[in-house]
């Protein structure tokens, strides 16, 4: 017995001593990698000889998978040898679903790997893995919800946004069951997004008035209670901005504004949540900083508070460039594109033309980087380059940008803006009444107007308005331009005010109402000035010299037609600066991707005559 004791202590001993020399040479291959992998540079070669050295020891089960995961990770996130990455996390996967209680490497391979799919457009492939990594992960709450999340995402990249409700409807549920309101809510404002997106309006406002009660109600970590609170704010001020309502979103967006201020004198708390279903957050602090500039500028752009607009712009930019040298998230490129579309409109408003279009041309190389940017901002882009090419009064080519931009959007408040601006072209040009016509009945704001947005109802107003002015149906302009006044006083919506105001000023003149001319120009002129818009400007100052002329105030005639003077230079120089521009080409580009390089012009082709 003795005898049988002292071998099987000695077997023990043996196989204790083995385990640790197992232990060391594996230790000792992990840290080499690991130390080569964050070396300054990274030596990701040698991080791979490493790696690959563990598998001729045949190492158990274990090792075996998170090795394979280990490599599959170092090479996709730092090569471009992605079928060796795939073969990596497929039997990190597969090996991995054999071994008990193995999950953080078992769903962190299912999850890398649906990604690379996806990377691939294997989108097929990465589905099935994903629901099956969903299906085995139930007693996992962090990494059941983090697929559920990811699954959703693909969903929405793929517009199938009604699989991507259906499963953070899931996720919500899921969530409340293991007691993590944090992560409810973030499945709830997540699907909230969505449903905004789809203009599915009635499905939204009960689902943001349950958000706002969990929101309320949930005692935890400061910054993510705060984070959850910008979530919820940012998805109420796009949704006002959606519907047009500048004035009505003021209180929300000074809550939003206050939240992210809260925010920044927050300190970051190490400690971990009790429950893993909450160990998420919704964007970067820094992240949620340049959302709430961006939605400021959306806000001030609506408002026509362009100085205002400019202001936040150049703020956020500068936070962008800051972040994107330490972060390649690609949310921060659709950022910067989003605010570089509100500011060109800005410039084109403010005679600023040469620059927008050189902002044109930088949208323009950021869609360039990435396929799926330019995929998502192809119809803006052509619609700012039809905006630009009205500012220079290049009607065809105005033309053929919207036409363009119609052609690939399915966005309804993008499509109605189009519209409106493409009517007004045809009024323009003056000889387009069929196509003119057909345009206006599909966007008739006195019945079935096909957007909830109040402001662009009140843009077809005005539209409306000036082809009667411009057919001398003046009683009926008026009647169309007065609802436009109604509609963009009851929301502050600043650049159609000063815009009706002058137009019927005009009418006004025409019929010989000089009192009633007046008193529309002189409010239209200062609120045109305040905003700036440029046009407005020049059109009220021109105005005001032949209403002045007409009533015998020599004096104040030729203030203001020195004003119209330079009005009118200011305007004449930027155009021939703008048109002179080598990215001037781009008004001919209406198919395709943008294009790489622009050749330079002798000189502007574009007829002067509509600005002086």
């Amino acid at each position: 017995m003795a005898a049988q004791a002292a071998a099987a202590a000695q077997a023990a001993a043996a196989q204790a001593a083995q385990a640790e020399a197992a232990d060391s040479w594996y230790l000792a291959l992990l840290g080499f990698a690991e130390h080569f992998r964050t070396s300054s540079p990274p030596k990701i070669r040698l991080c791979v000889h490493c790696l690959q050295a563990v598998f001729p020891f045949k190492p158990p089960q274990r090792i075996e998978a998170r090795t394979h995961l280990q490599l599959g990770s170092v090479l996709y996130h730092h090569t471009k040898n992605s079928e060796q990455a795939r073969s990596h996390l497929e039997k990190a996967w597969l090996i991995s679903q054999q071994i008990p209680q193995f999950e953080d490497v078992k769903f962190e391979a299912a999850s890398l790997l649906s990604e690379l799919y996806c990377q691939e457009n294997s989108v097929d492939a990465a589905k099935p893995l994903l629901r099956k990594a969903i299906q085995i992960s139930q007693q996992t709450p962090y990494w059941h919800c983090r697929l559920l999340f990811q699954l959703a995402q693909l969903h929405t990249l793929e517009k199938d946004l009604v699989s991507a409700c259906d499963l953070l409807g899931v996720g919500a549920e899921y969530a409340r069951v293991v007691g993590s309101e944090y992560t409810r809510a973030l499945f709830l404002l997540s699907k909230g997004m969505l449903l905004l997106m789809e203009r599915k309006l009635q499905e939204v406002h009960p689902l943001l008035t349950l958000c706002g009660q969990i929101v309320e109600n949930w005692q935890g970590n400061p910054i993510q209670k705060e984070s959850l609170r910008v979530f919820f704010l940012v998805l109420q001020v796009t949704h006002y901005l959606d519907a047009g309502q500048v004035k009505s979103v003021k209180p929300c967006l000074k809550q939003l504004q206050q939240c992210i201020q809260t925010i920044s004198t927050l300190h970051d708390d190490e400690i971990l949540p009790s429950n893993p279903a909450d160990l998420f957050h919704w964007l970067p602090k820094e992240h949620m900083c340049v959302l709430v500039y961006l939605v400021t500028v959306m806000h001030s752009m609506q408002a026509g508070y362009l100085e205002k607009a400019q202001k936040y712009t150049d703020k956020a930019l500068m936070q962008l460039e800051k972040l994107k040298m330490l972060d390649c998230s690609p949310i921060l490129s659709s950022f910067q594109v989003i605010l570089l579309e509100h500011i060109i409109m800005c410039r084109l408003v403010t005679g600023h033309k040469a620059t927008a279009l050189q902002e044109i041309s930088q949208v323009c190389q950021l869609c360039q980087q990435s396929p799926r940017l330019f995929s998502n901002h192809a119809a803006q882009l052509h619609t700012l380059l039809g905006l630009y090419c009205v500012s220079v009064n290049c009607m065809d080519n105005a033309e053929a940008q919207f036409t363009t931009a119609l052609r690939l959007t399915n966005h309804q408040e993008l499509w109605a803006f189009i519209v409106t601006n493409l009517a007004s072209v045809y009024i323009r040009e003056g000889n387009r009444h069929q196509e003119l016509y057909s345009l206006l009945e599909r966007i008739n704001p006195d019945h079935s107007f096909p957007v909830s947005s109040h402001c662009l109802r009140a843009a077809a107003f005005y539209v409306r308005g000036l082809f009667s002015f411009f057919q001398g149906r003046y009683n009926e302009a008026k009647r169309f331009l007065r609802e436009t006044l109604k509609m963009s006083n009851a929301e502050d919506l600043n650049r159609l005010t000063a815009c009706s105001l002058v137009l019927l000023g005009h009418i006004f003149y025409v019929l010989g109402n000089h009192r009633e001319s007046n008193n529309m120009v002189v409010p239209a002129m200062q609120l045109a000035s305040k905003i700036p818009d440029m046009s407005v400007q020049l059109w009220s100052s021109a105005l005001l010299r032949d209403l002045n002329k007409a009533c015998g105030n020599a004096m104040d005639a030729h203030e203001a037609a020195q004003m119209h003077q330079n009005f009118s230079q200011q305007l004449l120089q930027d155009h021939i600066e703008a048109c002179s521009l080598p990215e001037h080409n781009l008004i001919t580009w209406t198919d395709g991707p943008p294009p790489v390089q622009f050749q330079a012009q002798n000189g502007p082709n574009t007829s002067l005559a509509s600005l002086l």
